[in-house]
C-alpha cells in the first residue's frame, strides 16, 4: 500500500485564512515537508496544533536532493504533507520535483486547496479574469528580462507575475518599454496583510512610483494586448526593437525576422530600417568628427 502526496496551501498573510483542513493535515501526516521549518513552527502554534509526525525541510536549495527520499517515504506507505512558506506549493514555489516523482511512481497526489496570490491579486486587480496566464518570476539580469517580455508582448491574456521589491521599478519599466507605457496594470503588495496595498494605473506610471521604493512581496497583474492587433510601427520604432533584441543576445538576422514577424511586416522592410539608421548614424558621426 503506498502513501498519499498532499499538498497544502498555507496564509499568504492573515493565518484566519488557513483552510479548516490544514490543522488536522499537519497533526496526521507522517512526514511534513517544510520550505521553512522556522514558519512552520509559527504556523502550527497560531493554529494550535502539535505535528505527531517528522519534520524535514524542502526548500530550493536541497530540494533536488530530498525528493528521492520523500519519494522513497510514499512508496512505503508514509503521509506527506508539503507546505511551503505561503500560498499553493510548486506555484513558483518549492513542489514540481515531488508531485513529479510522485505520479511517475503511480502514488496519489492530493491537494488542501488553500489561499494563493496568483488568483487573490488577478481578484483584486480590477483587470479581465477570464482568461490569464502565470508567468512567475522573470530573469534578473536586464537583457534576460526584456527578451522573456517580448516573448509575450502580443499576449492577449492578462499577465500575473511574481517579484522582489527591489527590482520592482526595474522591472515595471521593461515593461513600459515593452508593452507600452500606457499599458493598464496593478501592483499587489502585502495581500491580506495589515499594509495590504494595490495600486492600479499604466505602467509608465506605476514604475514612476516604484523608483520611489517598495517593500513587501510583490505580484504585479497586467492588463493583456489589445485585441485591435499590433499598432503600425514607423522606421525609428522597427530598430529600437532590433537593437533591443540584439542586447538581448540575439543576432542581428533573428532579430529582424522577429520584429519583422510581431509587425506583420516583410522582413526586407525591417532591414532597410536598420541599414537606413546604421548609414545615418555614420554620417552623423562623420559631421561631428569636423574637417580633418
Amino acid at each position: 500500500m503506498t502513501g498519499t502526496l498532499v499538498l497544502a496551501g498555507t496564509p499568504i498573510g492573515e493565518v484566519a485564512d488557513a483552510p479548516p483542513r490544514l490543522a488536522a493535515e499537519l497533526a496526521a501526516a507522517d512526514v511534513i515537508a517544510a520550505e521553512d521549518t522556522r514558519r512552520l513552527r509559527r504556523l502550527t502554534q497560531a493554529l494550535e496544533v502539535t505535528p505527531a509526525g517528522r519534520i524535514v525541510s524542502y526548500f530550493e536549495g536541497n530540494e533536488a536532493a530530498r525528493t528521492p527520499e520523500l519519494a522513497d517515504a510514499l512508496a512505503g506507505g508514509a503521509r506527506v504533507l508539503l507546505v511551503t512558506d505561503a500560498g499553493m506549493p510548486s506555484v513558483s514555489d518549492p513542489g514540481y520535483r515531488l508531485v513529479a516523482a510522485a505520479v511517475e511512481r503511480g502514488i496519489k497526489v492530493t491537494a488542501v486547496p488553500g489561499p494563493s496570490a496568483v488568483l487573490t491579486a488577478l481578484a483584486v486587480s480590477g483587470l479581465p479574469v477570464d482568461r490569464f496566464c502565470f508567468e512567475g518570476f522573470l530573469p534578473r539580469k536586464a537583457g534576460e528580462r526584456l527578451s522573456r517580455l517580448r516573448e509575450v508582448e502580443g499576449e492577449r491574456r492578462t499577465l500575473v507575475y511574481f517579484e522582489a521589491p527591489h527590482r520592482l521599478a526595474d522591472t515595471l519599466a521593461a515593461m513600459a518599454e515593452v508593452f507600452g507605457a500606457d499599458r493598464r496594470a496593478a501592483v499587489c503588495r502585502e495581500l491580506t496583510k495589515t499594509y495590504e496595498e494595490v495600486r492600479r494605473g499604466g505602467l509608465g506610471e506605476l514604475a514612476a512610483w516604484a523608483a520611489e521604493g517598495v517593500r513587501g512581496e510583490i505580484t504585479i497583474v497586467v492588463e493583456g494586448a489589445p485585441e485591435s492587433g499590433p499598432a503600425e510601427l514607423d522606421a525609428d520604432e522597427l530598430v529600437r526593437r532590433v537593437r533591443i533584441r540584439e542586447e538581448a543576445g540575439e543576432r542581428r538576422k533573428e532579430a529582424i525576422a522577429a520584429v519583422a514577424a510581431d509587425a506583420g511586416l516583410p522582413k526586407r522592410e525591417v532591414f532597410d530600417a536598420v541599414v537606413a539608421a546604421k548609414n545615418s548614424e555614420r554620417e552623423a558621426g562623420k559631421g561631428a568628427a569636423g574637417p580633418r
